[in-house]
């Protein structure tokens, strides 16, 4: 599941701020549960691999876990407007989440600038994760869900 994130992510990398990450997170939550966090820190450290450790990297590490946590308290739940909802919300919020570090480093000037100057591309960021959520939840948890009940224990 981790290669499918990273083969995603890899793929899709030559557009700015359109990517499946969110939805797969979000399905392999509901699916998978709490083997989702070993999904998401083998991608993870894989995108590291691939990319080189830096600052969004060390972003990595939480926003993925966050997004977990949010679905995990949301769970229950197979609306695919409900989830195309999350998704765009945390797309849009996406810049703010990776500006924290910025906060630390550069304090509260450097923090907000970053976030600033990154809503362009956290309103393509967001538009485009509610898009694609709202077309692709429902066939691909049929898939994994699917996948769920026949390939593992």
């Amino acid at each position: 599941m981790s290669a499918i994130l990273v083969t995603v992510q890899v793929a899709l990398s030559f557009i700015p701020n359109i990517e499946l990450v969110h939805l797969l997170i979000i399905l392999y939550t509901l699916v998978f549960r709490r083997k989702t966090i070993y999904i998401i820190y083998v991608f993870v450290i894989l995108e590291g691999f691939i990319y080189g450790v830096h600052l969004w990297w060390i972003n990595y590490l939480y926003i993925w876990t966050i997004l977990y946590i949010l679905v995990h308290f949301i769970k229950g739940k197979n609306s695919s407007i409900l989830w195309a909802i999350v998704s765009g919300f945390f797309g849009l919020g996406f810049g703010a989440l990776c500006s924290i570090p910025y906060f630390f480093i550069g304090g509260p000037s450097t923090g907000i600038a970053y976030w600033i100057s990154g809503i362009p591309f956290d309103l393509i960021h967001g538009i485009s994760n509610f898009i694609l959520t709202l077309l692709l939840f429902r066939p691909l948890y049929h898939c994994l869900h699917w996948i769920n009940q026949h390939f593992t224990t």
